[in-house]
């Protein structure tokens, strides 16, 4: 098509209504200056009852168990919490969204019982590199705990790695609950875990701007780190949700997998090679720890906590049959556009019923850029999302454009999630005139990480000085369940 033009009219027109528009957002900025907190705090529930400290591990957020708060109620820096696994807990704790417990040695994993560490009321479990196996019972319990709904967080280490004598590492414990338990032995997530010692590498992240573990609210993750440690095979005939995230290097598709993410029933699943990246370097006197978390040529603490956050929003129901449900809504105003320019905060014009570009559905649509200029086009609306609620944003997209090459992105729309402040907390995605097809196309992307939050979700249409690109918009979602 041609560069639009538009009438001096709707030009006025649309730049008094984005004005008020605006300015009601900064004047909410101004009263939430940081990001809003989860009404209901997700629970995660770490594992210290099956011999996590033994050897020189000490795969513990706390000494004081259950309730890291017992050490420190207030904790601002990883050493206000003594274990290996400080940082992590730490850098939860100081969000104000996670309420945090160990399950003591001692104890055992159980689902559906009254002990306040009973996995109905958590959200998520990690498993930091186990060293004796499950009982059956437990078994039961932790599958039945992901397929209602809960995220299960398995670290291991290399083979071999059997740090109380028993006869078991973290490999063959882990294979065991995935192979041989109650509720699903059908290699239930599609994967397997490696029997494997490598050396070093420094496995690099997949290209996929979209994913909320590698592009998540805690930062990008672009690397990890094995110091001794293993991989995993992916088996996605079994199981087509799993995915690897990030390789050793040399490898791809289905082997080499270093981290990966995977689904069962209505929970998730993240697994991670070695245990060396969750490693803060500091811990109780006796252990020999190395800082794996702060490695300068990985971004582990991303990658973990980016990874507690996904498998914290497993499910509409917290805890993989918790008590807090959520209410399926449509959060989106005018989300098909047709009372025009409310709601939305738009650059004067994208709003329109011009007959230059078409709606999906009705009369009006959102069209950012299409000028043949150098032009920046935002569109954003805020909402808060509830908290135990599964997200998903959905919006259909066409792309046409006047550029001829096959390989230069010279025009681009990003989809972004950002927090009252502007702080951008995620791209989900970023299209281009290389994308450019006939038709409409449906998107859509889960915002789970983001329940109990309130977030904005931003377009930004930017356009070089040449030949047009037009991102044209219509019938947007933001559902939860």
């Amino acid at each position: 098509m041609l560069a639009r033009t538009r009438s001096p009219r709707r030009l006025t027109t649309a730049l008094a209504v984005f004005g008020l528009l605006t300015t009601g957002a900064a004047v909410q900025m101004t009263t939430a200056a940081t990001p809003a907190h989860a009404a209901t705090p997700h629970r995660v529930l770490f594992d210290n009852a099956h011999a996590e400290t033994a050897g020189n591990a000490d795969w513990i957020i706390s000494t004081s168990q259950p309730d890291p708060l017992g050490e420190n109620a207030s904790p601002s820096v990883e050493k206000d919490w003594t274990g290996a696994l400080s940082s992590w807990g730490v850098a939860l704790q100081k969000t104000g969204n996670y309420s945090l417990k160990t399950l003591p040695s001692g104890s055992s994993l159980s689902y559906g019982g009254s002990s306040s560490t009973d996995l109905s009321k958590f959200d998520t479990l990690v498993l930091p590199e186990p060293n004796t196996p499950f009982t059956t019972a437990e078994k039961t319990a932790i599958m039945t705990f992901v397929k209602n709904g809960g995220g299960l967080f398995m670290i291991s280490d290399h083979t071999g790695a059997d740090r109380n004598n028993d006869g078991y590492d973290a490999v063959k414990i882990l294979n065991d609950l995935m192979s041989n338990n109650s509720v699903d032995s059908t290699d239930p997530f599609g994967f397997s875990i490696d029997a494997l010692n490598i050396g070093s590498d420094h496995p690099a992240a997949i290209s996929d701007s979209t994913d909320p573990v590698l592009h998540g609210s805690f930062g990008t993750v672009t690397k990890s780190l094995i110091a001794n440690g293993t991989t995993a095979t992916l088996k996605p005939s079994d199981n087509s949700s799993v995915k690897g995230l990030l390789y050793r290097s040399g490898y791809s598709g289905n082997t080499g997998a270093f981290f990966l993410t995977s689904t069962f029933g209505s929970g998730r699943v993240a697994f991670w090679g070695d245990s060396s990246p969750i490693d803060d370097g500091t811990g109780q006197s006796g252990n020999t720890l190395y800082d794996g978390w702060n490695d300068p040529g990985a971004t582990n603490a991303a990658l973990a906590l980016n990874a507690t956050a996904w498998l914290a929003g497993a499910s509409g129901s917290s805890g993989g049959g918790g008590s807090t449900s959520c209410t399926a809504a449509q959060l989106l105003g005018n989300n098909g556009f047709e009372s025009g320019n409310t709601t939305w905060s738009a650059s004067s014009g994208v709003i329109t019923n011009s007959t230059g570009e078409s709606a999906r559905s009705g009369s009006y649509y959102a069209w950012l850029d299409g000028y043949g200029s150098a032009t920046t086009n935002t569109l954003s609306q805020t909402v808060t999302i509830p908290s135990g609620c599964a997200a998903t944003l959905s919006f259909y997209l066409h792309i046409d454009t006047a550029e001829t090459t096959t390989s230069t992105a010279y025009d681009t729309l990003s989809v972004q999630v950002l927090n009252p402040s502007g702080t951008v907390l995620g791209t989900l995605a970023t299209y281009s005139n290389l994308n450019a097809a006939s038709g409409y196309t449906q998107r859509s992307f889960n915002l789970g990480n983001y329940a109990g939050q309130t977030v904005s979700i931003k377009f930004t249409g930017t356009e070089g000085a040449k030949l047009q690109t037009s991102f044209v918009i219509d019938d947007t979602a933001l559902n939860v369940s």
